[in-house]
């Protein structure tokens, strides 16, 4: 069964911001993949790599995805860390609201905020009004 990861998108301040720095890291340069190095694997790997994505959580709310293609173990200065390579295509999603927390979570299939329809932006809004708005059934 297929479970995500949700991760805070720390220093970024939208998901435009997002696709700037992602294009913009000099460690994704001439990669066909994007990743992140986090300090341990999943433990849940096999579940992860059965379609999960990696779920960022931008000033509070998820608004992006991206497809995890592959888990690395990686050597660094401070020991093993676990590289999370990505699909480069950021996907947008529905607007979920998240309180802060440390590090990453595993995120079930069920409770995943779906990705919006190509072509559809999120709402330049500020983001307690675009979650009233959500919450009321207006967007």
């Amino acid at each position: 069964m297929t479970v995500h990861v949700i991760k805070l998108c720390v220093g970024i301040e939208s998901v435009e911001h997002l696709i700037e720095a992602r294009k913009k890291d000099p460690g994704n340069r001439g990669k066909d993949y994007n990743f992140h190095i986090t300090r341990f694997k999943p433990k849940r790997a096999e579940e992860v790599l059965e379609g999960g994505s990696l779920y960022w959580v931008i000033k509070g709310s998820v608004l992006a995805r991206q497809k995890i293609i592959g888990l690395k173990e990686v050597k660094t200065d401070q020991g093993n860390k676990c590289m999370i390579m990505m699909d480069k295509e950021i996907h947008l999603t529905e607007s979920q609201p998240r309180r802060p927390f440390q590090g990453w979570r595993y995120l079930e299939q069920s409770s995943a905020p779906k990705d919006l329809p190509k072509g559809q932006k999120i709402l330049d809004i500020p983001l307690e009004l675009r979650n009233e708005l959500k919450d009321l059934g207006l967007i």
